[in-house]
């Protein structure tokens, strides 16, 4: 689908600027929601069920981003996915009915499913061909960046301030505000031959079936082990703080290695080879990395350099699939493959997340470094022995 220069451009500052303040709001709410629960006196089982409904949403409604895609349009889906978030926080507001937040929390975490798939599939359409990978990767740091801009401005207004729920509404208006500039959009070439649904998803595996699996191992090391790590500092007798501080260093090696990674890939004579040289060099360097796990055991800090490694290594493989799916698909097509990538990614992070917390209890020095060699061994095979297509 070609976009004239003015309207690539306006189109990329909208959903930049829409996901800088919508996002903003979510992470500046998801925190304050658990200080409200915490309050109420809800136990912490149920608060990490409510947490984990976002997921649950994002699940429910990606593989059908695309036939909700088509019914609505682009723009009308994005609005919908940048209004539900706003209503959902003056229900968190207005009422105190436990049901109803976990109703409101599935809404807002459907919403964030569709936000996902759409905004990545946007910036993939709008951006110039031969800076897809930089673009991709401004937009992965400016994503980073929110995780953070979120809790400070949270720690800045006061978790018991009402000036924390205006806050809250106010960055949310002012992301669906951002994405009311999106220009309008031709119909999808593809809108009557491109399958939609769950044979839609069906069929952009089968076409890509090796940047998913690099989508799952970035899942894995990036989302997924970041959700346990405080576990795994305080098994290997860390204090609170150091533990914790490694989610922090696992963010900032991926932030920082996103625009790098997506400008370098842009640079290759022929950039679908260069995207798979470079997947299979980071996923090279988690599996050596990943080598040192068993003696962390007896020397910690080697933990982390490794997990800054899994960090960056992770989030350079979800850009770099991104960048790939963005330069061989356009249309409901690009919508399909974002939405197979993002549910990858996702089941990444679920399993790592699921299964890491039982063998670090139970096998520290075996079982838990076998798993990660086991994925990272897996998913450089398959990028060592399946050829690129010779899209660009």
């Amino acid at each position: 689908m070609n976009h004239s220069a003015t309207g690539s451009k306006i189109g990329l500052l909208s959903v930049f600027g829409s996901t800088l303040f919508q996002l903003s709001g979510i992470f500046m709410l998801s925190p304050l929601m658990l200080l409200m629960l915490k309050k109420a006196e809800v136990s912490t089982t149920v608060a990490g069920l409510f947490a984990a409904t976002t997921w649950l949403g994002v699940l429910i409604v990606t593989p059908f981003a695309s036939k909700v895609t088509q019914r609505l349009g682009r723009r009308q889906t994005m609005w919908l996915a940048s209004g539900m978030p706003l209503v959902a926080a003056l229900g968190f507001f207005t009422t105190n009915t436990l049901w109803l937040w976990f109703a409101l929390e599935l809404l807002a975490g459907i919403a964030g499913g569709l936000r996902w798939v759409l905004a990545e599939a946007f910036i993939a359409e709008f951006a110039p061909p031969r800076q897809l990978g930089r673009t991709i990767g401004i937009y992965a740091t400016m994503v980073g960046m929110t995780f953070v801009i979120g809790p400070t401005l949270l720690a800045w207004a006061g978790a018991d301030s009402s000036m924390a729920l205006w806050l809250v509404i106010a960055l949310l208006c002012a992301g669906l505000g951002w994405t009311a500039l999106i220009p309008v959009l031709p119909p999808d070439h593809d809108q009557h031959t491109t399958r939609i649904g769950l044979l839609g998803l069906w069929h952009a595996v089968r076409a890509h079936p090796v940047i998913m699996l690099a989508g799952f191992v970035g899942g894995f090391f990036e989302l997924g082990l970041a959700s346990i790590l405080p576990l795994y500092g305080l098994t290997l007798g860390m204090d609170d703080s150091a533990a914790a501080l490694l989610v922090s260093v696992s963010g900032l090696g991926g932030t920082l290695l996103a625009i790098p990674s997506g400008m370098l890939a842009d640079r290759f004579a022929s950039p679908a080879q260069g995207r798979r040289l470079m997947m299979r060099v980071f996923t090279g360097l988690i599996l050596l990395v990943t080598l040192t796990s068993p003696f962390a055991v007896s020397h910690p800090t080697l933990v982390w350099p490794m997990v800054c490694v899994w960090g960056a290594a992770g989030g350079a493989l979800y850009t770099l699939s991104m960048t790939d799916i963005g330069a061989s698909n356009k249309g409901l097509a690009l919508i399909n493959s974002t939405a197979v990538l993002v549910l990858t990614y996702t089941l990444g992070g679920l399993v790592a997340s699921g299964v890491s917390g039982a063998l670090i209890e139970h096998s520290l020095s075996i079982g838990f470094p076998a798993l990660l060699l086991g994925v990272a061994a897996i998913g450089l095979t398959a990028l060592l022995y399946n050829k690129p297509h010779t899209q660009a």
